[in-house]
């Protein structure tokens, strides 16, 4: 069985390299996934980042997705942000904050004398209309009743205004530059979590004026940050052109920012190879040495900071039965496929949570071992001795844990043949694939991801697993992990702490709802014309520092 698997992965390794020498598609491509130059030159002396993807909206608060938050960190400024390369928090917005002794009250003193981008004022007012469209169902410029769903507040914060598990009970202006937020009950994290890439602080006449539209294509983007949004290009590209006016003095280092959508790592490669790019990320391990070749491109690597998992929907009727999830990760080897399209900059290990975050591990579990032997017998155990229909969904863009989505779930298939799951492999639009995935029933399964937010373990477990984190499972339920995370939020000492996480992870570990399949060290690329870049290994990245020679 083990030599079934190999095969199996080589196989579609080889497919993998073949892919990346030339890439291929079933219907004629659009020049900017190609490597073909674009329909449209790019402005001389700009400054072109390679994405894996263009974003959802531009809307902050109104995303999950890194390829949203990259381009939101150009235009947006939020109240703390991060020290390039690290998790340590800084002024940005809010010039510093203070807590009550009881860790309920949250007070930010603001920056004054900053406008957004349209010429009005940024002050406590327009933080707390910001902080109200998200947390707020009834704001009348929340525009809900369009689609608008603000997730990941719910799967931060627990739940909206109204809800019993929302950690939020007040946000209040004290005067024009002091904000105060209430919380239900201490939250240690809080200025990391507010700080996080989803919630810049936009205009709000800016909101008000575009309506629904605010933050699509053809429409408005308006925040204090070190570039103004001018144009987006659908399929294409973003324009964004210098703030002169920006509070930070000397910063943005470049006059006009494009960000290009470039959905295959080959393509990406090759565009960087040409100079059509001037940096780019989520390649693939195996093009290491390809860069490493050229005279004019420079290997960077992002810290590791993720998990890659595969999501196993229990209100699809043969994942309700536990043995199953548990015969899934018993007939996937997730060491070796890791090995396969990884190499080292892959880490596998039975964690929800990555390595950097070690001291809130359970220091007991061990790997479920690839054993399809010990996952027939499950499978007979559950009733499903002949196996099962399954759709498994894979993304259709390139992310920082799974660099090349397909070929992964190729191998995934391969290994669920061999104990009688028939697999058929399906995606859709990244926009698309995101919000369908919480709509019930949801996938049966799914590949997906994530990069931190904050260096806080609470960045990785609550958005996944704690009030509102589960829509995408079938709202699964698990009272004590919603407690023990919960008692992680409110203790402020981390061996106390740890405590909690350790037996969240014991429960996830055994539950099997997430499988995590790596830990991955991202693969990045430049030309060596290209200064000031400092990867970070949180999910939002300001390039404000970066510029050409």
């Amino acid at each position: 069985m083990r030599c079934r698997s190999f095969w199996a992965i080589a196989s579609v390794l080889a497919i993998v390299l073949t892919n990346c020498a030339v890439p291929k598609t079933e219907a004629p491509p659009a020049p900017s996934e190609t490597g073909a130059t674009s329909p449209a030159p790019i402005p001389q002396g700009a400054l072109v980042y390679g994405s894996g993807g263009q974003p959802v909206n531009l809307e902050p608060g109104n995303i999950t997705d890194g390829n949203s938050i990259i381009v939101q960190d150009q235009i947006y400024n939020r109240l703390m942000e991060f020290k390039p390369g690290t998790t340590e928090l800084m002024p940005a917005l809010a010039t510093n904050w203070s807590v009550s002794k009881d860790g309920k009250i949250w007070t930010f003193k603001l920056r004054q004398g900053i406008q957004f981008h349209d010429g009005t004022p940024f002050d406590a007012t327009a933080v707390k209309f910001n902080v109200e469209r998200w947390w707020d169902p009834k704001h009348p410029n929340g525009y809900r009743d369009a689609g608008r769903t603000y997730e990941i507040w719910e799967q931060i914060f627990g739940g909206f205004k109204g809800d019993p598990n929302s950690l939020l009970q007040e946000v209040a202006v004290v005067d024009k530059a002091t904000i105060r937020f209430v919380l239900k009950q201490p939250f240690a994290a809080f200025p990391d979590a507010i700080a996080s890439g989803f919630f810049g602080i936009a205009s709000p006449a800016a909101i008000k004026k575009a309506g629904v539209n605010y933050g699509g294509p053809g429409s408005l983007a308006v925040g204090t940050g070190p570039f103004i949004f001018k144009e987006w290009r659908t399929g294409d590209r973003i324009l964004l052109e210098k703030n002169p006016s920006y509070w930070q003095a000397g910063l943005p280092k470049t006059n006009q920012l494009v960000i290009r959508f470039v959905t295959d790592p080959a393509a990406r490669l090759a565009q960087l190879r040409a100079g059509q790019i001037d940096f780019t990320v989520e390649l693939t391990p195996d093009q290491r040495k390809e860069i490493e070749s050229d005279p004019n491109l420079q290997v960077v690597t992002r810290p590791s900071y993720n998990v890659g998992y595969l999501a196993l929907n229990p209100s699809y009727k043969p994942f309700a039965d536990v043995r199953v999830r548990q015969a899934i990760a018993y007939a996937i080897n997730r060491p070796a496929i890791v090995q396969a399209f990884w190499g080292d900059l892959g880490q596998h290990d039975p964690h929800f949570i990555p390595p950097p975050l070690s001291w809130a591990r359970a220091t007991n579990l061990k790997i479920y071992p690839y054993d399809p032997q010990k996952a027939k017998q499950l499978l007979a155990q559950a009733g499903y001795a002949k196996g099962f229909d399954l759709e498994l969904w894979y993304m259709p863009v390139s992310r920082p844990y799974f660099p090349t989505p397909k070929p992964i779930a190729e191998a995934f298939a391969a290994d669920l043949s061999a104990i009688g799951i028939r697999v058929s492999l399906k995606t859709k639009d990244w926009a698309a694939y995101l919000a369908d995935r919480r709509k019930p029933p949801g996938y049966q399964s799914f590949m997906l991801g994530w990069t931190g937010d904050f260096g806080d373990p609470d960045s990785f477990l609550y958005p996944h697993f704690g009030p509102g984190g589960t829509s995408d499972l079938g709202n699964w339920k698990n009272e004590q992990v919603f407690q023990l995370l919960n008692q992680g939020r409110a203790t402020g000492d981390r061996a106390a702490r740890a405590k909690f996480y350790a037996q969240v992870d014991q429960i996830l570990h055994r539950e099997v709802l997430r499988l995590p399949i790596v830990h991955s060290q991202p693969l990045l690329a430049k030309r060596k014309t290209v200064e000031g870049w400092i990867p970070s290994p949180l999910g939002s990245e300001p390039f404000e520092l970066i510029r050409k020679k």
